[in-house]
């Protein structure tokens, strides 16, 4: 596991731009504090920040690999992330291809399947990650990301070169080394700021910095000196129903999720878990206990009703028989730290839950160095009430379409509050218009009060129309979860969850987002998914013998955050205070967002969510744009106690 650096460039003095790289490696020391390092050639320096997980003689980064044992390494990689099937990969490659390792880890299995399968590899790897591998004979450069984006991978590209890397942080420390000019360097992508106050995260393959891109999910490419990146999508994901159902789908998705847990086990350190109330979290952590009996599980909480599901998860420790650590998160603990979490999100992300997600991940890095979780089971297995809605729904799709447009029209007749008049306008509408993803903050009408610049030509659309378009046909469940796979899941549900931790120096690994269980969970028919008046059906029935009894039927809460009460009362001066000192007036109407949190503290109306999204956006300016506020970044150091 570490943070990764790759700058490819030429005709410039190589010691310089290896300085440059270290010097930017930096800012994402905190990925990888136990070791550091770089390695040049003419075209390329790669760099990395380790973080030791599974301590492997002579695995250290950038690694060189060469297919002929004794010669020069042809190959130079930087990988961040884990194999988990990486001891199944190099015995199948020295028993078909005679492949040498020189290590015992998995960071050369990665090189030696490009080298013998090229990159259709990638396909074959099981696990997160992203990666460089800089070929010297051809003089190119191959990297990839996993499937489901679990791992980030940020570009950036000018008349010099790229660069490549974990932190968007430390690319935009490289800028001058593309040959950007400052003002083209730090420009504002404002379509990108458009979607992220519609979605509370800025979509793939986006950034807030023009020049910054994001290498998408299931992706890899290749790269030459002073060419152009060339990118090809090797993970298609795809919702088939095989028509397996009732106990054997039960039996396999249990097989495979004990599979998984068990390969997500494997380290050289101590594995703990996240554990909520939920089913999701209790089952992998009750799968992991099957590994490490002496597993310590994490949860975290606030002191108001309503907002804490840690009474839910102690009894869970309990029943599964695990030690539970818990962590309750205060309002002013929260104002203090969230300007040190924006500068690690690199763009921002106005999920609430991700602040209690990084004073947990602060605590669990006091005692472990990797801990599982239970993301990505909602978007496989239909977990989402909102999976729920083509049931709902189904009538309309038998209305001719002219008198469907007429009953949406009827509906905004309608006054609001009025019984029924959501259901009649979401089902005047297609499939495609009506689902966006998991997220939407600010309507069309609110947003145009609010973004100085907006433009009603952009939507929700502009992103999931290619979606909808590799789905066709298939079960509107299962559009929906594909549309879910690309959006809320890599956008915000992934995102929230590397940055947090790994701003703790903390590995999370994610056992539901795994091939294997893909390849199972896509397979399941709409009624083992949303049926029965529940959702994650099939999950469910598998887990009976798994998870505790008061955990299986239970509604997901997650970690939420009480910001409707606090920015009524506690959080009040707080965030006045952010507006009237923002300087992004230009961008966004600070006149108009104080109007909103006015209204929101005099109530009834609840603004707090959108409310957030513009202060985390405010919080993210003044860090990166206008460098007004420098929070202070610690040295990630972080004893174990054991």
């Amino acid at each position: 596991m570490c943070g990764l650096l790759g700058l490819l460039t030429s005709g410039a003095d190589a010691e310089l731009r290896a300085d440059r790289v270290a010097g930017a490696l930096r800012c994402a020391r905190h990925r990888g504090p136990d070791e550091t390092g770089t390695w040049h050639d003419a075209d390329v320096v790669l760099g990395f920040n380790r973080l030791s997980i599974i301590d492997v003689e002579g695995s250290h980064q950038p690694l060189q690999w060469s297919p002929s044992p004794g010669s020069d390494g042809r190959y130079t990689i930087v990988f961040n992330g884990e194999i988990y099937n990486y001891l199944e990969l190099r015995e199948e490659l020295a028993r078909e291809h005679g492949a040498t390792f020189a290590t015992e880890g998995d960071t050369e299995a990665i090189v030696a399947a490009y080298h013998h399968w090229g990159p259709a590899g990638v396909g074959r790897l099981r696990g997160m990650f992203a990666f460089l591998i800089w070929d010297a004979q051809e003089r190119m450069l191959f990297g990839a990301r996993d499937p489901f984006g679990i791992k980030p991978l940020f570009v950036a590209s000018g008349p010099a070169g790229a660069a490549f890397g974990s932190e968007k942080k430390s690319l935009l420390e490289l800028t001058g080394a593309l040959g950007l000019a400052d003002g083209t360097a730090v420009a504002l992508d404002e379509a990108a700021l458009q979607h992220y106050l519609i979605l509370q995260y800025v979509p793939e393959p986006a950034t807030l910095h023009r020049t910054v891109r994001r290498i998408e999910s299931g992706c890899s490419f290749t790269l030459r000196p002073g060419g152009e990146i060339e990118q090809d999508r090797y993970f298609r994901p795809a919702f088939t129903d095989t028509g397996r159902t009732g106990p054997p789908a039960y039996a396999a998705v249990a097989d495979v999720l004990r599979d998984s847990v068990a390969k997500h086990m494997r380290a050289d350190v101590t594995v703990g878990a996240f554990l909520s109330g939920g089913i999701d979290s209790t089952a992998i952590a009750a799968l992991a206990k099957e590994h490490n009996p002496d597993l310590i599980t994490f949860t975290t909480g606030f002191e108001r009703e309503g907002y804490s599901e840690v009474d839910v998860a102690v009894e869970s420790a309990a029943a599964i028989g695990v030690r539970h650590v818990v962590r309750t998160v205060k309002p002013d603990e929260m104002m203090d730290a969230l300007p040190l979490i924006v500068w690690y999100l690199d763009d921002p992300v106005a999920d609430p839950a991700l602040v209690p997600l990084w004073f947990i991940a602060r605590e669990a890095r006091r005692q472990v160095k990797v801990v599982l979780s239970g993301e990505g089971a909602d978007e496989l297995f239909g977990g989402y009430t909102i999976y729920r809605e083509p049931l709902s729904l189904a009538p309309f799709e038998r209305v001719p379409g002219a008198l469907r447009r007429l009953l949406g029209e009827a509906s905004r007749r309608l006054p609001d509050g009025v019984r029924g008049k959501d259901l009649l306008r979401r089902g005047a509408l297609p499939l495609e218009q009506r689902y966006y993803g998991n997220a939407r903050i600010f309507r069309d009408d609110q947003l145009a009060g609010v973004l100085r610049r907006h433009d009603p030509r952009r939507g929700h659309i502009d992103l999931t129309a290619p979606h909808y378009a590799e789905s066709a046909g298939w079960d509107p469940v299962a559009r929906m979860q594909h549309v879910d796979l690309f959006t809320w899941l890599r956008g915000d549900i992934l995102v929230k969850a590397d940055k947090m931790t790994m701003a703790n120096s903390l590995e999370l690994r994610v056992p539901f987002l795994d091939p294997e269980v893909f390849a199972v969970a896509s397979g399941l028919p709409r009624s083992e998914k949303v049926a029965e008046g529940t959702t994650k059906l099939a999950l469910r029935r598998a887990l009976e013998e798994i998870v505790p009894a008061h955990v299986l039927h239970r509604r997901k809460l997650g970690f939420p955050v009480p910001i409707r009460h606090w920015l009524r009362d506690e959080m009040y001066d707080w965030a006045r205070g952010i507006i009237r000192d923002s300087q992004a007036d230009h961008l966004v109407n600070l006149a108009a967002v104080q109007r909103m949190l006015d209204a929101h503290r005099d109530g009834p109306v609840d603004h707090s969510r959108r409310i957030w999204t513009l202060l985390v956006f405010l919080l993210w300016h003044g860090i990166f744009v206008e460098q007004r506020i420098e929070p202070e970044i610690p040295e990630p150091t972080y004893p174990v106690r054991l």
